[in-house]
This record gives C-alpha cells, sequence and structure tokens, in this order.
C-alpha cells in the first residue's frame, strides 16, 4: 500500500529582501534538513548560495508545508 500521498511535503524557503515575489525553495523535512545528494547539480549550488548570504540578499529560512504534491 502506498502512503505517500499521506505524507505531507515540505519545503525551505529562502525569501529574497529585495525583490517581493522572489525566493528560492528546496525540498525538505519536516525538521527544514534538504538531501542534498538528491538535489540536481544547479540546485545544490543555489541552496549552498542561498545559505552563504542570508542576512543579505536572503531572508532566513523558513520550513513550510510545500503545494507541490
Amino acid at each position: 500500500m502506498n502512503t505517500d500521498f499521506a505524507k505531507p511535503a515540505y519545503e525551505l524557503r529562502f525569501q529574497s529582501l529585495f525583490q517581493e515575489g522572489r525566493a528560492l525553495t528546496f525540498p525538505c523535512d519536516a525538521g527544514g534538513q534538504v538531501a542534498l545528494d538528491s538535489l540536481s547539480e544547479r540546485a545544490r549550488h543555489n541552496y549552498l548560495y542561498a545559505r552563504a548570504v542570508v542576512g543579505r540578499e536572503f531572508a532566513a529560512p523558513a520550513v513550510q508545508l510545500s503545494d507541490l504534491h
């Protein structure tokens, strides 16, 4: 029996400090842990960049329920 549909999906969202509506989001668990090995090379680069510029270009990340199921 597949129970994946019952599991909530989460994402880690880095909201831009300067451009309203701009954000980078990455799939994560409920605790905000991102599985780096599951990301594409480009997504991994974007994730590491977003983490490096928190407070300068992006707000601190927030864990939220994902709209993409």
